[in-house]
């Protein structure tokens, strides 16, 4: 997509997303987001959108390969996702549905901005609210003190969290909410999705907030809500 049209997708929440993929496709769904709570560590901050770098990690117990071969993976890690962006980072947490140690800290978070990521979500924790960088989002499930035995046990490979399947290099969008993929089938008209809900939308909510609400007022911008085209 052109960076006009990740700005595009920049400015509107991931719901917006949502109901704008479902302008183009024609219909509701029921699968191609997150379908669990998330904790982000700033709800204030804007959606981030980008291509995925994708990796694994474990926490619960100490790795089983020798320190330099952790260490090594760890730098070809950061070496993948140093790639040309505009990028998300999406971790799957094996420890999952009971994460004991966070990857996403202080330091980590200074390390992916340092090389332009745009943010990250994972199923496990993070930590250092507060000291982490601004601008920078990250979806946990949680919120623990403790890195614990956390390390990477796989990147560049298909993730799955809070139910949402993702490959690497899939387009996804993101927020408080939680989190989306992008069909590249649909990529290329979702601007035009997004400006099509955002006028549907638009005769309702100013009838409800408007003086004198009634049910004929409803039954009417409904009415012109269905002749959005």
């Amino acid at each position: 997509m052109t960076e006009d049209s990740l700005a595009t997708l920049r400015a509107v929440d991931t719901p917006t997303i949502c109901n704008a993929i479902e302008a183009v496709e024609g219909g509701r769904r029921g699968t191609g987001f997150t379908r669990h709570p998330v904790v982000a560590a700033d709800p204030a901050l804007p959606p981030m959108v980008g291509y995925a770098r994708t990796a694994r990690i474990r926490a619960t117990e100490p790795p089983d390969l020798a320190p330099d071969r952790v260490r090594a993976m760890r730098l070809e890690y950061y070496e993948y996702i140093a790639g040309s962006g505009p990028t998300v980072v999406v971790i799957e947490d094996a420890d999952w549905p009971q994460p004991v140690g966070a990857f996403w800290g202080e330091v980590n978070v200074a390390i992916h901005r340092g090389f332009g990521v745009a943010g990250a979500i994972t199923n496990g924790l993070m930590r250092d609210l507060g000291m982490l960088d601004p601008g920078f989002q990250v979806l946990a499930s949680a919120v623990g003190p403790s890195h614990a035995f956390v390390h990477l046990i796989e990147f560049d490979c298909k993730v799955s969290v809070f139910g949402l399947d993702i490959r690497p290099g899939d387009l996804v969008h993101a927020d408080r909410h939680g989190a989306v993929v992008v069909d590249p089938a649909v990529a290329p008209r979702l601007s035009e999705g997004v400006d099509l809900v955002l006028r549907k939308e638009k005769p309702v909510l100013d009838a409800a907030r408007g003086p004198d609400f009634s049910i004929e007022k409803l039954r009417q911008a409904w009415g012109v809500a269905e002749d959005v085209h």
